[in-house]
């Protein structure tokens, strides 16, 4: 299979153009996503030009309208790739993605699916403020029937998004929005990768660091300057939520004894908690200390990215809190779960 080195946005739109291309159900609607603009990050751009607005349709600024129509026309047999420009925009539209797109399955007794896809950007980390960066996903991990997909590399990037258009039940697909520059190999022939496989990034013996989204180019440059310290650690990438790829998640534990959880999401009640929960549920016995976090600061997302980084997890975090994972369990601990 043919390789090319481009960046998410370009393997994305590739995504995209392959199953407008394959399939004459997928259409794609949100705002500002037909030709010039191309959405404002470029994903769709060139769809609308090649596959007529039709099939690539502008849509009122109206979050509710544009998820309402994607679960209407998932009803009637279409495939949907709805785009919430921005993530903190998806609370306007989340009683059709709640009480309807996720719970249609359930409530028909599986005679009707609700086979949509649902596009969204975290911008954390970019300097855009309060109410366009904030990491959302643990809300939508509670809800039953809904599945969360958070890539990291462009191949990634490319192959959860053809899984999740062709899927029938309705898929949030989590872009970050500092990974849309990162550069990877991704295959030129359309392909997919399977919902509820982790990928082990980087192999390590002495504790393992499970993450997805950002946080895995934070934990990988985190793994390097461990190994200078002669810490070796084993990076997973869980690259969906929902379904959670447990059984590689508990593997690596087992075998490392030690375990740190990072996200971008706010530390407290974010996704790390379920995760941290689950590996202690587990291996209790098992593990050689408590199972460490790190989370975005319990606070609104400033306005200024020198700002941000104050209140984001980086890499320095992740070193910290591993190298406390390391230590002798009586090191004192953080009980300041707002901070």
């Amino acid at each position: 299979m043919a390789v090319e080195e481009m960046t998410m946005i370009a393997a994305l739109n590739l995504a995209l153009d392959q199953a407008l291309e394959k399939d004459d159900r997928v259409f794609l609607l949100g705002e500002d996503i037909a030709d010039p603009a191309g959405g404002i990050t470029g994903v769709t751009s060139g769809l609308s030009t090649k596959y007529g607005e039709k099939r690539v349709r502008d849509t009122p600024i109206s979050e509710a309208a544009i998820l309402g129509v994607a679960v209407g026309a998932g009803l009637c047999g279409f495939r949907p790739v709805a785009e919430i420009m921005i993530m903190d925009f998806i609370g306007i539209a989340a009683d059709q993605l709640i009480n309807n797109a996720a719970k249609v399955r359930f409530m028909t007794s599986g005679h009707t699916s609700s086979p949509i896809t649902v596009r969204t950007s975290v911008l954390g980390g970019m300097g855009t403020g309060a109410t366009h960066s904030q990491s959302l996903e643990a809300w939508f991990m509670h809800i039953p029937g809904l599945k969360v997909v958070v890539p990291s590399t462009p191949a990634d990037g490319k192959g959860l998004l053809t899984t999740a258009i062709f899927d029938d039940d309705p898929v949030l697909f989590v872009e970050t929005g500092t990974l849309y520059g990162a550069r990877g190999p991704v295959p030129l022939e359309p392909f997919s990768i399977p919902f509820g496989e982790a990928s082990v990034i980087r192999a390590g013996s002495d504790v393992s660091i499970i993450t997805y989204g950002r946080g895995v180019r934070e934990s990988m440059s985190a793994a390097d300057t461990l190994e200078n310290d002669g810490i070796s650690v084993e990076v997973i990438d869980l690259r969906t939520l929902v379904p959670m790829d447990v059984d590689t998640m508990l593997q690596s534990v087992s075998k490392t004894r030690r375990a740190v959880v990072v996200h971008g999401a706010t530390r407290f009640a974010g996704p790390g908690a379920e995760i941290s929960a689950i590996i202690t549920e587990n291996l209790f016995r098992e593990l050689a200390s408590p199972v460490g976090r790190v989370g975005a600061r319990f606070l609104p997302i400033p306005p200024v990215a020198e700002l941000q980084a104050a209140v984001l997890p980086g890499s320095a975090d992740i070193v910290e809190s591993v190298r406390n994972t390391m230590a002798e369990p009586a090191v004192s601990r953080t009980t300041d779960f707002l901070a």
